[in-house]
């Protein structure tokens, strides 16, 4: 087994000294300030300098749902590739603003136009909210590129934790419909749901900052009845999964949902899809966004652009 890096082992240990608070203990707004305020003071500072942004509401099933559009500065207005991002924070916290820095750096890096979505939160909204928001996002963004300066014919959807769930969700749901047609997703630590067979669920279950406890309170906020988790739009890993586009699935070792992931990556595999897994070894869960602290964020962003960057142009 691999042991931990020396700057995720001094982060844990810090962490013991001043414990990440008992979000599940809050109420919601509470709970969202402090993930904010934890993640910003890990995270990459936001650069505008990259990419420049643009606030919108687009429609949604229920109402409107907001999106932040970013595109590299210093760009033409040709139409540039799509990527239609899902921000992680286990479906009741996350937003547009803490995921501010990834995006512009993966529309810089990749080139692409990025739509970042800020999709309903449960408690307050429960399953399939966020489903339905993330799909009406990306519709609204292919039907919409043209004014947003993107190229339709090369679309990838993407996220992190449970984004990684809804992108990978929305990626179904997109072949189901048969539309929008998609390039690529890009599943970052997703949460695919199981098949019971994970080792990393007991092994990483406690002292590693995100464990069972939470994974367990996280999925009694999103799903109204317990029975929801056996939904493919919950757990995408259940699904078929034949003729989805091509992955790339990133997972980090020392993470309880490592060997789900990684399962679903297998099974893309086995279902004819083409798939890179990478496995960032020596670190834990939500490693992207703590990328001021850790060198395996910045490493993992700058390969997920490329990956991006590669889809976009057809491995060329």
């Amino acid at each position: 087994m691999s042991t931990l890096d020396d700057q995720t082992r001094l982060l844990l240990d810090k962490l013991a000294e001043t414990p990440f608070p008992d979000l599940t203990a809050m109420e919601p707004e509470e709970m969202r300030s402090a993930h904010a305020a934890f993640y910003a003071s890990v995270g990459l500072p936001s650069d505008p300098s990259l990419a420049e942004s643009r606030d919108l509401d687009v429609p949604g099933p229920d109402g409107p749902v907001p999106v932040r559009i970013y595109r590299p500065r210093g760009t033409s207005w040709d139409p540039l590739p799509l990527l239609v991002y899902f921000h992680g924070g286990g479906m009741v916290a996350g937003s547009i603003d803490s995921y501010d820095a990834i995006c512009r750096m993966l529309s810089h890096r990749a080139g692409a136009v990025v739509v970042s979505v800020g999709y309903r939160l449960a408690p307050e909204h429960r399953f399939p909210a966020a489903v339905d928001d993330s799909y009406a996002a990306l519709k609204w963004a292919v039907e919409n590129a043209a004014v947003i300066g993107a190229d339709p014919a090369r679309t990838a959807v993407g996220g992190d934790s449970s984004g990684g769930n809804l992108a990978a969700v929305v990626a179904q749901t997109a072949r189901a419909n048969e539309g929008p047609h998609l390039v690529f997703q890009l599943l970052v630590y997703p949460a695919v749901g199981t098949l019971g067979h994970s080792r990393s669920m007991a092994r990483f279950a406690t002292g590693y900052m995100f464990g069972r406890d939470e994974y367990d309170w996280l999925y009694e906020q999103y799903l109204p009845d317990p029975a929801d988790a056996r939904d493919p739009r919950v757990s995408p890993i259940v699904a078929d999964l034949a003729g989805l586009p091509p992955a790339l699935v990133i997972t980090a070792g020392f993470d309880i949902m490592r060997d789900d992931g990684e399962a679903y990556a297998q099974r893309l595999r086995e279902a004819g899809v083409p798939v890179v897994l990478r496995r960032y070894e020596s670190t834990i869960h939500a490693f992207l966004s703590m990328a001021a602290v850790l060198d395996a964020g910045r490493e993992a962003i700058e390969e997920c652009a490329a990956a991006l960057r590669n889809a976009f142009t057809g491995g060329r």
